[in-house]
């Protein structure tokens, strides 16, 4: 299995533990060459204004990934994290 690809499992199984684990708007896996970031990319909407819930930040720790800043909007936590 390449790099490219256990990364992009690894995304995909972040953002589904997400979707189980907290209330979400949308979460959705961006591909390198889409993302801002020129990396495997996970985007999350969550309805939460109190900051990113820790189930999401254990997830996104157990995929090894980087969370980048992003304000939170108007009721909403937007997560945005890469590996």
């Amino acid at each position: 299995m390449s790099c490219t690809v256990k990364q992009r499992d690894q995304v995909r199984r972040a953002a589904q533990a997400i979707r189980d684990a907290v209330p979400t708007v949308a979460v959705d896996v961006v591909a390198p060459n889409a993302s801002q970031y020129d990396a495997w990319t996970l985007d999350a909407v969550l309805r939460s204004s109190d900051g990113i819930p820790s189930e999401v930040l254990r997830e996104l720790a157990i995929a090894g990934m980087t969370l980048r800043p992003t304000p939170s909007q108007a009721g909403y936590q937007h997560v945005t994290a890469t590996v």
